[in-house]
């Protein structure tokens, strides 16, 4: 197998970690990304061993994070493909958050969630305008397609990230760059796991397979969306919500 290189966002816990993994065992080469150092980060390079193609810390959280993490990535050597996985979900009520709360929690969802996986986007197709494709996918939401109380801005980041899919695989569609989503929903990860505690038998009647998604269900789904046994179904955002939404 050729030896590919990947750079995952937000990949030392969570679902970002099962990618990073999953990828590994599919014959990529992968770049892990945390917001900081961290022994997470440490551990997961660790994990890939030889597959590891660079570990890489930066907040994305900064308005010029993004372009810095791109160019530390480019510098050790070509990308061939790009998740963007990191972001962040802080819950609030639109209407009695202060001005304070409410204009820093859109700040910093807007930032992490689509801006910087948008600049990341941006800087790697042009990369793969230049050197024959690539690949780019989108980590969603299911609350970026659904909706749900307390979580407005979320969504709209959500929504955002997942919109550009469609419109980037048609613009790019001749340049043999494919773009692709996931929209998870309830997943067993430590973001989650703030609003499980006491809502668990409540989450599980909403899901008919009766159990939340484990982040090796949204690895699968991106192995086989970065395989190549997905390049006629550019564009497309795949559900992993165990039927709890069906469009």
């Amino acid at each position: 197998m050729i030896h590919r290189r990947v750079l995952v966002t937000g990949s030392s816990r969570g679902i970002g970690r099962a990618i990073a993994l999953r990828l590994a065992e599919d014959g990529w080469r992968v770049a892990v990304h945390g917001s900081r150092p961290s022994d997470e980060l440490k551990g997961i390079a660790s994990e890939l061993g030889d597959s590891c193609a660079g570990v890489y810390a930066e907040d994305l959280a900064d308005p010029k994070g993004a372009a810095r993490l791109f160019q530390k990535c480019h510098l050790d050597g070509a990308i061939n493909a790009l998740v963007n996985n990191a972001g962040i979900y802080v819950p609030h009520d639109l209407v009695r958050c202060s001005d304070d709360d409410f204009s820093s929690i859109l700040e910093r969802t807007m930032q992490i969630n689509f801006r910087s996986p948008l600049h990341l986007t941006r800087l790697v197709c042009r990369e793969f305008l230049a050197f024959g494709g690539g690949r780019v996918l989108q980590v969603g939401s299911r609350v970026g397609i659904k909706g749900e109380a307390g979580a407005a801005l979320y969504a709209a980041s959500k929504a955002a990230q997942l919109s550009m899919v469609k419109s980037l695989a048609v613009e790019h569609a001749k340049a043999n760059i494919r773009h692709f989503g996931i929209a998870p929903g309830w997943v067993e990860t430590a973001m989650a796991r703030d609003g499980m505690d006491n809502r668990l038998p409540e989450i599980l009647s909403t899901i008919p397979l009766g159990r939340m998604a484990k982040p090796e269900d949204c690895a699968n789904a991106a192995r086989f969306l970065l395989s190549g046994e997905a390049d006629y179904m550019s564009g497309i955002t795949l559900d992993i919500n165990g039927a709890s939404y069906i469009r």
